[in-house]
């Protein structure tokens, strides 16, 4: 069975959760990991979840921002210490646009140990990937796209798998148009809901280009999503957040609404 495992769901600058990323383990015990949040708690968070790094050799990282970014330099450390352990096999390879991959070699090199570094570009590879290009990997098609962002370019994918589920990670800001392709019709669609509509002139959703908790399920319903996950939100409501969100997701949204607590394992 596939599993969902949601390491964060906060903002970029929350501090009573961990900012937004996720793995999924396929049915082969594969793992694949989605950005990393902004430092070294993503090491904190993945160890609470046993997560095994032996068996997760493909990430993806959406964009630069220091909520999805920092805390990849922390996972190419640990991969790399593992590799010089003699506790890792195998390559790990990073999927990215091109200004994530710049970012990722330059903090890389600027940062690592030499011999951590000597890992990347050899057991460590960080791959360029283009608006609509698909990749190929053992257990599904990864094809990723352009969200068209206006404050730093972000890439979100669609998984194919061969039994036809279609998952789709929208990134962190609003739904745009030009990737209707890869988030209609989905199995499963993340996309991040900054608040509820009711809180929209406390948090100011509009100004950072993020979405009302509304505005995603209204989107949801429009493209025939069957699954909605809600994240990357604010962290002023944490204890009634599930709850509230949830009930507001389903006003505007007829399928099932999943509103993560951080470390919440969906079963896909």
């Amino acid at each position: 069975m596939r599993k969902l495992t949601i390491l964060g769901t906060g903002f970029a600058m929350a501090t009573k959760c961990f900012n937004t990323c996720f793995f999924l383990e396929l049915e082969d015990g594969s793992l694949f990991l989605t950005d990393a949040g902004g430092g070294n708690g993503i090491l904190r968070q993945l160890e609470i979840t046993a997560f095994d790094y032996q068996k997760c050799h493909h990430m993806f990282v959406t964009h630069g921002h220091t909520d999805h970014v920092l805390g990849v330099i922390w996972v190419i450390r640990k991969v790399a210490d593992l590799m010089n352990k003699g506790k890792y096999q195998g390559t790990f390879h990073i999927y990215c646009h091109d200004v994530v991959r710049e970012m990722l070699l330059k903090m890389t090199e600027m940062t690592l140990k030499k011999k951590d570094f000597a890992r990347v570009g050899s057991d460590i590879l960080i791959h360029e990937v283009t608006d609509g290009e698909t990749v190929e990997l053992p257990q599904f098609r990864l094809t990723a796209f352009d969200i068209l962002s206006t404050k730093a370019k972000q890439f979100g994918y669609c998984l194919q798998f061969a039994d036809g589920m279609k998952f789709t990670c929208l990134g962190d800001e609003p739904y745009n148009e030009h990737d209707r392709a890869y988030a209609e019709q989905a199995d499963w669609l993340l996309a991040e809901a900054f608040c509820q509509y009711k809180d929209r002139e406390v948090f100011k959703p509009y100004e950072k280009n993020h979405s009302t908790v509304k505005e995603a399920s209204e989107l949801a319903e429009q493209l025939g999503v069957r699954n909605l996950v809600l994240y990357h939100t604010e962290d002023k409501h944490l204890a009634t957040r599930k709850q509230e969100y949830t009930a507001e997701a389903s006003q505007y949204y007829h399928g099932r609404v999943f509103v993560p607590d951080d470390l919440e394992v969906i079963e896909l």
